[in-house]
């Protein structure tokens, strides 16, 4: 009878509603790190523009969640693809993944998001959602702080030896996983709030 061995890895989905699944090699294209910032840019406008949407889609689920309980799955849906697209996007500017990413949060990304279909909330929750999250966002300002420090040091350890940090990487990593969670929290895609743990 043959013992079957079962390995958890870190980067196996947790218990949160939101998150991440890192696929990333920790290698990396000099060159691409060099002009890492530049390249970013057209994620940064494109994520602009599509957050305006994004916006009035947010108010449309404030109002069938106050009503319903529920958001509907067309709103989540394209709700979760843009934080998707976010969370890809601050992976690839802050070296936590290398290729450059699609404009349309296609899954298979290194460092990707995973966000659990939309389910029944408390009503009184989504009616203070705004409010609640609050504490949230003033941990992913605090958090992104730390994350700049840890991006700057990368920059050189990757620029000079392609490669980042498996260490240093985890700290961004941390940051990019709370963001998500907050930001999937504040548009109602979970009534989860965001976890200092991965479990």
């Amino acid at each position: 009878m043959s013992e079957q061995l079962t390995v958890f890895a870190p980067d196996a989905p947790a218990s949160h509603p939101i998150h991440l699944v890192v696929t990333d090699d920790l290698e990396r294209n000099r060159l691409t790190v060099f002009f890492r910032l530049f390249l970013a840019l057209p994620h940064f406008f494109w994520l602009a523009i599509w957050g305006i949407a994004v916006f009035f889609a947010l108010i449309g689920a404030w109002f069938a969640g106050v009503v319903t309980g529920r958001v509907p799955d067309g709103i989540h849906a394209f709700m979760a693809r843009w934080v998707r697209q976010v969370t890809h996007v601050n992976a690839y500017f802050s070296l936590a993944a290398d290729p450059f990413p699609d404009f349309g949060a296609a899954p298979g990304y290194p460092v990707d998001l995973e966000i659990a279909p939309p389910e029944k909330q408390s009503r009184l929750t989504i009616f203070f959602r705004g409010l609640l999250a609050i504490p949230a966002f003033i941990v992913v300002y605090f958090l992104g702080y730390i994350a700049e420090i840890v991006m700057f040091f990368q920059w050189f350890i990757a620029l000079f030896t392609g490669r980042v940090h498996e260490g240093l990487r985890g700290v961004i990593l941390y940051w990019i996983r709370y963001a998500a969670q907050t930001y999937g929290y504040n548009m109602l895609l979970t009534q989860r709030y965001p976890s200092f743990s991965d479990e």
